[in-house]
């Protein structure tokens, strides 16, 4: 089942709750700015297209979709990719510039923006600031999004909570859970400046944390990105 709710202003967490194998279940988020230059942040993997762009068309068309982006090349990142550039004609892929170097250049059927880091892209309602961060949690070309309109940080698998039926948005402890998800199956590189990386982003002081897998977050950001530094680094 997938639902839509907007958890920030013109931002939409985009829900797909699936059971997996052994009773363990999983979401997969996707979100949606509606801006005048509209943006998916993640596309989920191929079998979710349909229900993600199902989704999108209870806000917008999706046709009218003009960026496509996400934080590292994996399948629930960007896994149904060349299909959303299928339907809008308009779409360029987001990536910062290793991974447009490495992979999306190749892959994509549309040539990538790639970002410097720093950057920012703006989308008429909405600047995107583009953050690379390297093996944060994993992956060379891994980078986030920080709206500076809103405060709002995409912040991918930072976060991750396992399980489904998750509140589209919530004030609660997220970090306890997504510890507890991270403990059995370490996703982190662990890569030596990985805590001053999380205390880096930190300083955005983001309001809401867009997680990729459980609920988005509000509240304070920054002290939520600098416990998890305390955890991991």
């Amino acid at each position: 089942m997938t639902r839509i709710d907007e958890i920030a202003p013109s931002v939409f967490r985009i829900a797909t709750d699936v059971a997996l194998p052994d009773g363990f279940g999983f979401s997969f988020n996707q979100y949606l700015i509606a801006a005048d230059e509209p943006l998916l942040w993640h596309t989920g993997p191929r079998a979710l297209h349909a229900a993600t762009r199902d989704a999108i068309a209870r806000v917008l068309d999706p046709k009218a979709l003009r960026w496509i982006g996400f934080s590292h090349l994996e399948a629930d990142e960007c896994g149904a990719l060349n299909l959303f550039l299928a339907e809008a004609p308009n779409a360029r892929p987001v990536c910062g510039r290793i991974g447009a170097m490495v992979s999306v250049a190749d892959l994509a059927d549309a040539p990538p923006r790639a970002l410097a880091d720093g950057e920012v892209l703006d989308i008429g309602g909405a600047r995107l600031r583009w953050i690379d961060a390297p093996h944060l949690p994993h992956g060379w070309d891994c980078g986030y999004l920080f709206d500076e309109t809103a405060a709002t940080f995409f912040c991918g698998d930072l976060f991750t909570q396992g399980g489904q039926n998750h509140a589209p948005l919530t004030e609660a402890d997220i970090l306890g859970p997504s510890e507890a998800f991270r403990a059995p199956l370490d996703y982190f590189a662990h890569a030596p400046d990985t805590r001053a990386r999380l205390n880096a982003l930190a300083e955005l002081n983001p309001r809401t944390l867009a997680c990729m897998h459980g609920s988005a977050w509000s509240g304070d950001g920054g002290a939520l990105l600098r416990a998890l530094g305390e955890r991991v680094g």
